[in-house]
C-alpha cells in the first residue's frame, strides 16, 4: 500500500468512526462527551484485522478469534459510560480481547490494568496497544475472575464477557464510590448490570438487556 492509498484509508476510517458515533452512539442516548471523543479517536478497524474497514465499524459485535468477540460499538460506548470516568482513575478490565475496549478506556483513565485468559489475544493486544502509543495500558494473562488483587482497589472494574455474577473478588477490590459494570445473567442471555460501592456494600441496578460470549473462569464459567 502506498502513501496515498494510506492516507485515503485512514480519511474513510475517520469517516466511518464519525458516522458510528453519531448513528449509533450518540443518536442512542450516550452523551458523556470524553466517551464520544475517545470512540471518535480509537481506530476500531486496526483491532480487527480479518475485517474490512467497513465491517469494523457496523453496529454488531464481529468475532476476533478463539470463540471471542469485538463487542458492538454502542456497547462498548455505554458501559463506558456508565464507569463515570473523569481521567484520574484506575481501572480493572476483566477480558481483553482485541483490545479495542482497553484503548477507549485508556483515553479516559489514567491508569488501566487489563486481563486476559487467552495468552494468543494478550499478546496482539499487548502488540497493537504499544504500536498505538499507549503507556497507561498494563495487560496480564491471568483468570479475570479473580481480579487482579496486587493493584487494588480500582475505581472502575469493567467485565467485557457474561459473567453468572458479580464475583467477590471483584467487589472486594473495588474502591470506595468505584463503579463495576458487568453483563450478568446465564450463557446465553444477561442484563447488563452497574454496581457501585458505598459504605461498603454494592448498590446494584440494571440497565438492560445483552449478549455476551461468557466468562471462563474460577468464579465464571467451566470451560466446556
Amino acid at each position: 500500500m502506498d502513501n496515498g492509498d494510506a492516507l485515503g484509508l485512514e480519511e474513510e476510517a475517520a469517516r466511518l468512526r464519525a458516522q458510528m458515533v453519531e448513528t449509533q452512539i450518540r443518536s442512542r442516548g450516550v452523551s458523556d462527551e470524553r466517551v464520544l471523543a475517545a470512540m471518535l479517536k480509537v481506530p476500531r478497524h486496526l483491532f480487527i484485522p480479518d475485517a474490512d474497514i467497513y465491517s469494523a465499524y457496523a453496529d454488531h459485535p464481529i468475532p476476533i478469534g478463539s470463540s471471542q468477540t469485538i463487542s458492538q460499538p454502542y456497547m462498548v460506548a455505554i458501559m463506558t459510560e456508565h464507569l463515570a470516568l473523569k481521567g484520574h482513575e484506575k481501572v480493572l478490565e476483566v477480558g481483553t480481547g482485541s483490545g479495542y475496549q482497553a484503548a477507549v478506556l485508556a483515553e479516559l483513565a489514567a491508569e488501566l490494568y487489563t486481563i486476559e485468559r487467552i495468552s494468543g489475544l494478550a499478546e496482539t493486544a499487548r502488540r497493537l496497544l504499544s504500536d498505538l502509543g499507549y503507556q497507561n495500558i498494563h495487560v496480564i494473562v491471568a483468570d479475570g475472575t479473580r481480579g487482579l488483587p496486587e493493584h487494588a482497589p480500582y475505581d472502575g472494574i469493567i467485565v467485557t464477557a457474561a459473567a453468572p455474577g458479580l464475583a467477590q473478588p471483584w467487589v472486594q477490590q473495588l474502591a470506595e464510590g468505584g463503579r463495576l459494570v458487568a453483563p450478568v445473567g446465564d450463557r446465553w442471555t444477561q442484563e447488563l448490570v452497574v454496581a457501585r460501592k458505598v459504605g461498603g456494600k454494592i448498590e446494584q441496578k440494571s440497565e438492560g438487556g445483552c449478549c455476551f460470549v461468557p466468562l471462563i473462569g474460577e468464579h465464571g464459567w467451566p470451560e466446556q
